[in-house]
């Protein structure tokens, strides 16, 4: 079994509330995780409709099967047990009593911040990141393959094929389960509109040009983007401004969770037709923001993660907000670092002169510019949080 870097991190939390909510998306490995953190105790499973009905015909002799705690998988599917379980909590106090996980992040946090506030810690597990699947002695030694798989548990627990794995979890979760979380409708609007935003992973975000392209109104094309990102398929990068009232704007970027399920969607298939695409410099600055998202979130650590951009096109993919100040990160998928792709950096060092500067590159050396600038290969990714 490949040992998740969020263990310590979960482990910790058990000890510091009375429950731990895991969210994340599907397939990532929550339940694992989870029962492997409470081997020996009970494990109920939401999902099943004979379980869900169980828990519906009777919710307190339901729990008091549990009393000595439990997983609780799934449990967006009962919205009801949080007021039954905030009863159960608050006639005991002690610490690592259930562990709850959910696949939508919305519906969980919701509940969570109603009932359990204050009784309940909060991580997300996302699929595998590089320093998992490095650390497990996985064959990742070549970015496009990296890039081609992603990290979804099962494909490299089980040796499966990406493709067919991940063209069923198009099918499965994202053109059903996830539409059915809003009754959705116009399933051919709703699917073209997933496929417009792989096309636009790395990019500024235009509402309404991607409501024009989708054919709904922007209120829509708003929804739908918010239920992705509850469903942990994509999440929306937001701009950095030294002057903190003005850093939510409407123009964030969107990337992808993971570029296995991004690659799918793009129809690319192959090493060589990765290698070639039109958009495999966007996919490999994908591949680099998804997993320094993943180590900081296997810290218990969401937050602190911006892009910058000027009137002038003046751009910088990644800003890491950290205790000594911002981290600039420019990606580039160039195999040899050369000082013409520091221009970005450049202009940053000299707006943020005491800022650090980092430039995430495809190729194997790690060095120092004689501008403190640090080119960094991606092989070695997880130093940078």
């Amino acid at each position: 079994m490949i040992i998740r870097s969020i263990m310590e991190e979960a482990r910790y939390s058990l000890t510091q509330f009375r429950a731990l909510c895991i969210t994340g998306p599907r397939q990532s490995g929550k339940t694992t995780l989870s029962r492997t953190l409470f081997k020996g105790r009970p494990y109920v499973n939401f999902e099943d409709p004979v379980t869900q009905g169980a828990f519906q015909d009777d919710p307190e002799a339901f729990l008091r099967k549990l009393r000595t705690g439990a997983v609780l998988d799934e449990v967006q599917r009962v919205p009801e047990i949080f007021r039954h379980l905030q009863v159960l909590l608050d006639h005991n106090r002690s610490r690592g009593q259930f562990i709850l996980t959910g696949s939508n992040n919305f519906l969980l946090q919701e509940q969570v911040s109603q009932s359990l506030s204050g009784r309940a810690g909060y991580l997300t597990l996302l699929p595998f990141s590089y320093q998992e699947l490095k650390e497990a002695e996985k064959p990742v030694d070549d970015i496009l393959t990296n890039m081609l798989n992603g990290g979804y548990p099962e494909i490299w627990a089980e040796q499966l094929n990406p493709k067919k794995w991940l063209d069923s979890y198009i099918q499965t979760y994202i053109q059903r389960d996830v539409r059915q979380l809003r009754n959705i409708q116009n399933l051919a609007a709703f699917n073209r509109f997933v496929y417009l935003c792989a096309n636009l992973a790395g990019q500024i975000l235009n509402r309404d040009e991607l409501s024009r392209q989708v054919g709904v109104d922007t209120k829509t094309i708003q929804s739908w983007l918010g239920l992705l990102e509850n469903s942990y398929i994509l999440f929306q990068l937001q701009p950095w401004y030294n002057n903190l009232k003005k850093r939510i704007v409407k123009s964030p970027k969107i990337y992808f969770h993971d570029t296995g399920l991004l690659c799918a969607l793009l129809k690319i298939t192959s090493k060589t037709g990765l290698k070639n695409h039109p958009m495999a410099g966007s996919i490999f600055e994908n591949w680099c923001i998804s997993e320094i998202k993943k180590n900081k979130s296997n810290l218990g650590d969401n937050n602190g993660l911006y892009y910058f951009r000027e009137n002038m096109g003046n751009e910088i993919d990644l800003i890491l907000e950290k205790d000594t100040g911002p981290l600039a990160i420019e990606i580039k998928s160039a195999s040899k670092a050369d000082r013409s792709l520091l221009r970005g950096l450049q202009y940053w060092k000299k707006y943020q002169p005491l800022s650090q500067g980092v430039l995430l590159y495809q190729g194997h050396i790690t060095s120092t510019d004689n501008m403190d600038i640090n080119f960094v290969s991606w092989k070695e990714i997880e130093a940078i949080r």
